[in-house]
This record gives structure tokens, C-alpha cells and sequence, in this order.
């Protein structure tokens, strides 16, 4: 049965000019595209105002009587001017109207009503131009009861366009809802009962057309729990579904067990506890969906590691897909040295990515199609239709937010049987993220870190203060001296080259590298939540921007450096002839670099062959260099919360103290600095999340944007209505439970239907 909000606007009650100009400036097509074209906020005529009181620009409304009409020719161009002079017993007022002679039939010496507009004034005298009124014959009592209920309604104010006006919108929607029926409701009468929730078509009338505050704030209410009601469903429909399908259990055997015997540290609690939510997951005939999500440095790589133990244990294959060749080689590092000489030798991890040699190419394909690489590191390459492996079981896909969805899937079609499937991300994820975006795969959560850490002490500098900035240097000077080791982070290459805050996989490095851990260490991997706001917004301000670094830096003096974004290249070079740092030994890394540079870089940094490493953000994940002390990010309100985060995250790994030095030149009370000054006060990433995502808008949950773009919810706002959607999850939970394909939720299933389409019904298949 075809819903009434399915018919196309061109078809519906609206001229067809109407309907063209809100399909092209809005994008509305259907009738429910109207009515869920909700307004932004409401509005009054303003409280009856006395004319003795009137305000100038103020908005008011006026219960006057009309007493003088008078149309005249303006002097100055065609046309004419009705001045209407009206008096409420305590002042005079004038209202105007140019051209709209009509006027001066319709207004009349005698008449009272209701006049509501905005206060101007011309030589001197308040006037109204061209305001709304509503004029009455009844009884004065009438007409004052009438007055007030005129001024206190609720005047709706819709999102709108240079082409389409708010109250073009308004008079669009009342025309449809005229002749609209009965709409069936998504939400059951027992779940809406339960919680005094209006219908459907009550909840869209009064939306639009309330009377008072109390009918709008009832149906924003309703309507936002159907929203959430809805999603939730469609999640949770979608994990169920997955569930259906068979996969191969991947029990751990003399590997895994060997490997964990030798291990010589101990896994913390919550590694010890996701490891075993994984096991069981991997051990059933169903494939594992899960997120795994945790702290900078809390060892979520080895936790995987561990489970690709299990897949090799039974003759199968893992696939580890990195965004950037820095993070894949690092990785591929990291995992031989954590899997010691034999082991390595046994599973052959495998790296292939897009830059390698033809023929080191060919040698890697080799090893994953014939099943002697048991683990398999890669980039965007591995998603190649000539890549092919003998046993595709496990999946992992590091820096989830990086990839698109037909990347992801891509990988996973390449497992003859459904492989299981484990995404990592490091910033920690709001429970109101997880239920929306992530709500249908399992979530783990690491929130310990090992053991010996010492807290990173963070500070915000001033940019302007000479003083200060300069004490920035002689820190960086003094970890030197000590044998230790420092970053400096620009958000720019050189002055004609920005570097991505966030490039996705296969486009330039713009945030990536690995890990260099040993077996006496966890293995770490750090990524960002749906950091591309903000990332996109750096980026773009560094190109609009010549980038110039203080020259005067090579001089020794104290200089507050340029306003302009500072770049590796000009760093690198101030920072070399700075007096402090004569003898240190410094290099520069970006992801314009060759790989073979880039990987030189890293691994001589890892070594201890480099004092200060000016970079990009391509040092911004899963760089473990325990001797790495000190961090300085340069235009740090360049960067998102989350990615200052991950940066911060570089340094204090190992026994000795870190510090972050976050150089800013924000305004006071301006957003950019809001960010920074979260981060720098709190090391809780769980904390820091929940306060990105209030500093962002929330991303489109139900597409590949991830992020701070535009949204698909219309009225549910993931960073405040996290009790709602959870109880939405547990009601949707409940119908899917019992009905599982909602044979006999006829209404929810056909609201799934319009609410998903077909990019974004792709996008719950395949994520």
C-alpha cells in the first residue's frame, strides 16, 4: 500500500511551479519530504505592546484602532505610498505600504485589530512598513480575547532559501496538511501509549499548525522518539540479518596459546576481557561484527593480533587494512618484531601496497592467493580485483572513519565464506555515536592502559605572547639535552601545499604511520571519530592562506611568529638555525615524501637518530617511540579535538614524563580556541569525545559521510538525546525479537523502506 507521504509534490494539491521550486531549492520531492521539513524554530508576533512603549527594530504587536487613511505619489520614482495613522488610546503610530493601493480600501477610519511588524522609524516618527494585521468587527471583548491568542501563537520559522521563504514553506505545508489522510504511525499504540506519545498525523499537525507552545513541544517529542524508533529499528534489523548468514569458527589452537605463554608482560584487564569477547564471537558459525574502540596507547593492536592467532590456527588468513603505506609498513614491523623471529617466519606477514615494485607486487599476491602469508598489511591495494586470498577469515579494518563503505565491503568479499569482521577506531566513541552510527555492530571498549604510564602534562600557548611562545623552544632545547626526543606538528607542507588534516586512503598521507613496538610493549594504533569537520576546515583555511613561519627564529630573537599557518618546510629551516638547537639533529616528514623517505624517516626516528621531528599529521597515528618527549603542535586551532588528541597521544609512552605545548593564535571566546582548551584540560578521551561531538555538527549517520556534514536526522540530536535513543533501541528490540522480518508491523516496515534509500539501504548491508 503506497503511503500518502510517497506521492511526489508534482503530483500532489501544489501548483506544479510550487513543487519545481521546492524540488530545486530544497531538494523536496515527496510529501514527506515536506512535512519532515520541520521548523528550525518558533516564533510570536510579539507580546501586545502599549505604543507609548514601543522600541526601535523591536518586534511587536499593537491592538489599535485605524484613524486616519491617506494615499499619496511618491516623489522620487513611480508608484505611491498608503500611510495609515493608528492609536491604541496612548500614542500614535503610522504603518506604510508602498504600492498597494488595495490598502487603503481595506484599512478604514473606525477599524480595530491586531498590527504586527517591526519598528522602523523615518524623520523622527515610528512607523511599521508593510506589517501583518488582522482587523475584527466583534465586540471589543471579543477582539481583545482574540488579540491575545492572535500574539501568543506560535508562528513557525522554517530552514529556508533565497528562492523560498520561511513563510512560502509555511503557506506550502498548510495547503498539503488540508487535504492530507490519516497517516499510519511506525511508532505501535502500545510502545506510544506507554509513553504518552501523540500519533503520527497529530504529532505533523501541530508541528506545523500548533496553537500554543505546549502542541509543538509534544510533537517534537513524538516525532523525535519515531526518529530515533525508526534508526534504532533499521540498525538492529540490519545486525540481525548479518547474524543469519554462516561464517567459519576460528578457534585459537597451539599459536595463539603459544604466543600468549610467551608473552613477556601481561595483557591488561580489559585486553584480557575484549580478547575474550572476540574468541567468542569468532568461535560461532555466524560472523563477528564488532568495533573495538579504546585510549590512545591502550594496545587494541594487539588484541587483534591475538584474534588473526586464532584464524591462523585454523588454516585461515587475516587482511589488515591500513589507510596510509606509513601505517602499513610500520604495522607490518611492528607485528614481526611482537611475533618474535619463529613465529614471523611460520605466518609470513605480508605486506602490499600501491607503491611497491611490480615485481615485489607479484610476490606479495602470490603469498595471499596460495594461503603462505597467513597475515596479510595493506592499504587501498589490497582492495584490487587481482588480489585474491585461499582463506579470507578475518578482517580488520584499522581507522575505520577512513574508508568508504564499498572499500570496506570490497575487502570482505574477497572471504569465500563471510569473514569476520573487526573495526578499530581510538578515540573513544559517546554511547549516542555507538547506538546510531555503529548500532549494528557489537562494541568492545578499552579503557586501560598499561601500566608505568606517566600523564602528559598539556598547556595552551599564546601565540601572541612573546614570552611565552618563546619558552616553547627552550622546552623543546632542554627534553633535547636530556637524550630525549620531540615532535613539532604544522598543519602545512610549504606555503603552496596544505596537508589534509584527514586524507582518505590512497590520496596523500594526510594523517598516518604505524607502529614501532617491541615484545616488551603493547602494540598501539590511534584513529580519529569523525574528525573531517574539522579537518576539511584546516585544510581549506591552510591553502587560502601564504604559509610563513617565523624567519626571525634563525636570529634567536623572540618574535611572535606570523598569523599565517606554519609549515614544515620553514619550520624545519627556523628551527635549524636556532641558537638553542644548533646541535639537534633535525628532520621533516609529510606525506608528499617517497615512501622509501617516509619509512627511512620513521625508522631512524624510532632509532634515536633524529632530536626533533617536524612533521605533518602524518605522525598523528600509531607512532610508538618511547623516548619521544615532548610534542609542540603549531596552529593547533587548526586541528579538531580528536585530532589534537591523537597528537598529544605520540608522546609520554614509554617511563619518562611527556609534554604537549599547544601553540595557538585563536581569539578569545572563539570556538577554535574552545577546542584546544578542552583537550589540553583532560586526558579523558571518553570525555574529550563526548565534547567533540558538541563542538560538531553530527555527521549523516545512515551514508559514507561520517562526519560533520549534513545530516539525515531531522529532528534527533545524537549529542543530547541519548536516553530517548536508547529507549527507542530497547523498544525496536523488543517488536524485532518477537518479529523479526515485522511481518505484523506492516506501518514500520514500509517506514524502514522510505527512511532508507538505496545509498543508504547499502550502506547498513555493507558496513
Amino acid at each position: 500500500m503506497t503511503s500518502p507521504l510517497d506521492e511526489k509534490l508534482k503530483n500532489s494539491v501544489l501548483s506544479g511551479r510550487t513543487a519545481s521550486v521546492l524540488e530545486k531549492s530544497l531538494n523536496l520531492l515527496t510529501v514527506g519530504d515536506l512535512l519532515t521539513h520541520y521548523p528550525r524554530r518558533y516564533a510570536r508576533r510579539g507580546e501586545l505592546t502599549a505604543l507609548a512603549e514601543l522600541e526601535l527594530d523591536s518586534s511587536v504587536t499593537i491592538v489599535a484602532e485605524v484613524l486616519q487613511v491617506q494615499e499619496r505619489p511618491m516623489k522620487n520614482r513611480k508608484g505611491s505610498i498608503v500611510e495609515v495613522k493608528i492609536s491604541d488610546g496612548s500614542g500614535i503610530l503610522i504603518l506604510t505600504f508602498f504600492n498597494q493601493g488595495w490598502r487603503a480600501q481595506q484599512l478604514r477610519p473606525g477599524m480595530r485589530g491586531i498590527f504586527a511588524g517591526k519598528v522602523g522609524e523615518y524623520r523622527g516618527i515610528r512607523q511599521l512598513a508593510h506589517p501583518d494585521y488582522e482587523l475584527f468587527a466583534d465586540a471589543p471583548e471579543v477582539v481583545a480575547s482574540a488579540a491575545m491568542s492572535y500574539a501568543l501563537e506560535p508562528i513557525p520559522i522554517y530552514p529556508a532559501t533565497s528562492t523560498v521563504t520561511s513563510w512560502q514553506l509555511q503557506s506550502a505545508i498548510r495547503t498539503v496538511l488540508d487535504t492530507l489522510p490519516t497517516l499510519d504511525d511506525p511508532v505501535p499504540l502500545a510502545v506510544r501509549a506507554e509513553r504518552g506519545l501523540l500519533n503520527f498525523s497529530k504529532a505533523i499537525e501541530l508541528v506545523h499548525r500548533p496553537e500554543k507552545d505546549a502542541d509543538w513541544q509534544s510533537a517534537r517529542r513524538s516525532l523525535r522518539f519515531q526518529e530515533a524508533f525508526v534508526l534504532q529499528a533499521a540498525l538492529l534489523q540490519q545486525r540481525m540479518l548479518l547474524r543469519s548468514t554462516a561464517a567459519t569458527p576460528r578457534l585459537p589452537g597451539t599459536l595463539a596459546t603459544g604466543f600468549d605463554a610467551a608473552m613477556p608482560f601481561t595483557l591488561t584487564g580489559d585486553q584480557t576481557t575484549v580478547g575474550e569477547e572476540i574468541a567468542v564471537d569468532m568461535a560461532k558459525t555466524t560472523p563477528m561484527n564488532r568495533l573495538l574502540q579504546g585510549e590512545v596507547g591502550s594496545g587494541k593492536t594487539l588484541v587483534a593480533l591475538r584474534a588473526m592467532l586464532a584464524v591462523a590456527d585454523t588454516g585461515g588468513q587475516s587482511a589488515l587494512l591500513a589507510p596510509t603505506e606509513v601505517l602499513a609498513a610500520q604495522h607490518l614491523r611492528s607485528i614481526v618484531a611482537t611475533l618474535g623471529p619463529d613465529l614471523a617466519a611460520r605466518l609470513r606477514p605480508t605486506l602490499l601496497t600501491g607503491q611497491m615494485s611490480v615485481p615485489e607486487r607479484r610476490k606479495a599476491m602470490l603469498a595471499a592467493v596460495s594461503g603462505s602469508a597467513s597475515i596479510v598489511i595493506g592499504t587501498h591495494a589490497l582492495l584490487s580485483e587481482s588480489v585474491a586470498f585461499f582463506d579470507l577469515g578475518l578482517v580488520v579494518v584499522d581507522e575505520q572513519h577512513r574508508f568508504g563503505v564499498e572499500q570496506r565491503e570490497a575487502l570482505r568479499q574477497k572471504g569465500e565464506v563471510p569473514p569476520h569482521v573487526l573495526v578499530l577506531t581510538a578515540t573513544p566513541i559517546p554511547r549516542t555515536v555507538a547506538m546510531t552510527v555503529f548500532g549494528d555492530l557489537d562494541i568492545s571498549t578499552i579503557a586501560e592502559l598499561p601500566s608505568g604510564r606517566i600523564p602528559i602534562k598539556s598547556f595552551v600557548v599564546p601565540r601572541a605572547n612573546k614570552r611565552l611562545y618563546g619558552r616553547v623552544w627552550e622546552r623543546v632545547a632542554e627534553e633535547v639535552a636530556t637524550g630525549r626526543q620531540a615532535f613539532v606538528v604544522c598543519p602545512a607542507i610549504d606555503a603552496a601545499v596544505p596537508e589534509p588534516a584527514d586524507a582518505p586512503a590512497g590520496t596523500v598521507d594526510g594523517a598516518a604511520s604505524g607502529t614501532s613496538a617491541s615484545r616488551g610493549g603493547s602494540l598501539t594504533l590511534t584513529a580519529q571519530l569523525s574528525a573531517k569537520a574539522a579537518a576539511k576546515e584546516a585544510a581549506k583555511q591552510a591553502a587560502a592562506e601564504a604559509a610563513l613561519f617565523a624567519a626571525e627564529q634563525a636570529k634567536g630573537d623572540a618574535e611572535t611568529p606570523s598569523t599565517h599557518p606554519a609549515t614544515v618546510a620553514e619550520v624545519t629551516e627556523g628551527l635549524r638555525h636556532h641558537p638553542l638547537l644548533a646541535n639537534a639533529r633535525i628532520a621533516s616528514l609529510h606525506g608528499r615524501m617517497p615512501s622509501e623517505q617516509k619509512d627511512a624517516v620513521m625508522r631512524s626516528f624510532a632509532a634515536g637518530q633524529i632530536d626533533v621531528l617536524v612533521a605533518t599529521t602524518v605522525i598523528e597515528v600509531g607512532v610508538d617511540v618511547p623516548n619521544a618527549s615532548a610534542m609542540v603542535i603549531l596552529d593547533a586551532d587548526r586541528f579538531g579535538v580528536s585530532q589534537l588528541h591523537q597528537l598529544r597521544g605520540r608522546v609520554g609512552r614509554g617511563s619518562v614524563p611527556g609534554i604537549c605545548l599547544m601553540v595557538t593564535g585563536a581569539d578569545e571566546e572563539s570556538l577554535a580556541l574552545e577546542r584546544v582548551q578542552a583537550v589540553a584540560s583532560t586526558l579523558d578521551g571518553f570525555e574529550l569525545a563526548q565534547k567533540d561531538l558538541e563542538l560538531r555538527r553530527e555527521g549523516d549517520v545512515l551514508s559514507t559521510i561520517q562526519s560533520g556534514g549534513r545530516s539525515s536526522l531531522r529532528l534527533l540530536r545524537v549529542a543530547t538525546d541519548g536516553e530517548l535513543i536508547g529507549e527507542a533501541r530497547e523498544a525496536a528490540g523488543e517488536i524485532l525479537d518477537t518479529d523479526p522480518m515485522l511481518a505484523d508491523h506492516t506501518p514500520l516496515r514500509e517506514a524502514l523502506l522510505r527512511r532508507l534509500d538505496e545509498s543508504e539501504a547499502t550502506f547498513l548491508a555493507k558496513n
